[in-house]
């Protein structure tokens, strides 16, 4: 969708939000404090204590628990992570700067030295998984630091929470290694540009790593001192975001680069305790992602295009829901959110119900229609539970059947309709 396209499209909808609906039962996410009130002060934003507290009653007996402490005993064992590793400096001649590059681009075949670089949409280049940038080592550094943190959380070992702490240090608060709060190096393309805007989408694996500094809190790995730098470090990368040209760029991205970007920015402005900031931006959400972005049948063209039509639809709305779900904490209902002509979450996610486990069937082109399956299942259950919606419950349930080791298993409550599907 091209961006006059989509300016046309909120203005023809001429949009509207339904009026809120009553807080959900149960502990309440407050600004910038989160759930800190009523999860023994482990300031989390969308890991709710009841459903933690729920998992941690039952862990034993899930898969999803079973994988969670292999990866974290995995974790616990293996080293740390920290940007200066890489082998390649990036074009400032400061290691400290995060560096990938784009991830469907490959050596031009007709070229020498195959540049500049070509583009094949969904097809990854394992170059960019190479040492010789960060990406790699940004998914292991988050991915283990939220392992660690709920095994902590599930076992109350402190083994797991010291190791996550030296996780978080490094890769934030030592001088020595600390990453530089930017991404303007990010996805570069060899032979094109150094950096692009599409990068910022490389941070959103930090999203997990606020939610998991908010677990360890309880185990005082974390010093005030350590708190404060973290909290620093995210108001300095979400300001580099607003006022950066790379970051501006993808913020005016109307497919789901722009929703990726608010749902980072309204998260980061939480843990950094902005709340007016994230109050804004989740405000926002309706009229410049949900309207440009959702058709009136539920579709999201931007993403039908694409060779992975299916996997990108999902992609695109888990950021749509992850700020959704975010409206709790700043009074915002996302949820509620409705065109005249229909657009809204909703509709969005029965678009998709009527494929999950026969994602084979969906019709367009989804080169990896297996890779798909699982995908929806939080999605579909956030959605089933904020619409008291039992068609939506039941596509949670397939949905979740296809991936029973997921970690959503354990952050997210399953919804159970009164209404049986």
């Amino acid at each position: 969708m091209k961006a006059a396209y989509a300016l046309t499209a909120v203005l023809a909808a001429v949009a509207f939000v339904a009026p809120a609906k009553a807080a959900e039962p149960g502990p309440q996410c407050v600004g910038a404090q989160g759930y800190a009130a009523s999860f023994g002060e482990r300031r989390t934003f969308r890991w709710r204590p009841e459903w933690l507290a729920a998992s941690k009653a039952q862990r034993t007996d899930t898969p999803a628990y079973t994988a969670l402490i292999k990866r974290a005993d995995a974790a616990l064992t293996g080293p740390v992570y920290t940007v200066t590793d890489k082998l390649r400096t990036p074009p400032s001649g400061d290691k400290h700067d995060y560096i990938s590059m784009g991830p469907y681009w490959w050596p031009d075949p007709a070229k020498p030295n195959g540049e500049p670089y070509v583009r094949r949409d969904g097809q990854v280049n394992p170059e960019r998984n190479t040492s010789a940038f960060d990406v790699t080592s940004l998914e292991a550094m988050s991915g283990a630091v939220e392992a660690l943190s709920l095994a902590y959380y599930f076992t109350d070992d402190p083994r797991y929470a010291d190791k996550a702490a030296q996780l978080l240090r490094v890769w934030f608060l030592d001088p020595a290694t600390r990453m530089n709060p930017n991404a303007r190096f990010a996805q570069g393309v060899p032979g094109r540009t150094p950096g692009r805007a599409e990068g910022v989408l490389d941070t959103f694996r930090l999203l997990r790593v606020v939610e998991s500094v908010g677990v360890l809190s309880p185990s005082k790995t974390l010093s005030a001192a350590d708190q404060a730098g973290l909290e620093r470090w995210f108001a300095d990368y979400a300001r580099w975001m607003q006022t950066s040209p790379t970051g501006r760029e993808e913020r005016a991205a109307t497919n789901n680069h722009g929703s990726w970007y608010d749902y980072q920015l309204a998260t980061f402005a939480l843990f950094a305790r902005d709340d007016a900031l994230a109050r804004k931006v989740i405000s926002e959400v309706g009229k410049t992602r949900i309207a440009p972005q959702v058709a009136p049948d539920g579709g999201l063209p931007e993403e039908l295009k694409r060779t992975r039509a299916l996997h990108y639809s999902y992609f695109a709305l888990e950021p749509l829901v992850g700020l959704a779900d975010l409206g709790r904490c700043v009074g915002v209902d996302v949820w509620g959110y409705q065109t005249k002509d229909g657009r809204g979450l909703r509709k969005a996610m029965s678009f998709l119900a009527p494929y999950v486990g026969r994602e084979a069937s969906f019709p367009h082109k989804e080169i990896n229609p297996a890779g798909a399956a699982g995908e929806g299942a939080p999605l579909f259950t956030l959605a089933a539970r904020a619409y008291g919606d039992a068609g939506l419950a039941k596509a949670a349930a397939v949905s979740a059947a296809a991936s029973p080791t997921a970690l959503d298993r354990l952050l997210i409550a399953p919804y159970e309709p009164k209404e049986r599907f």
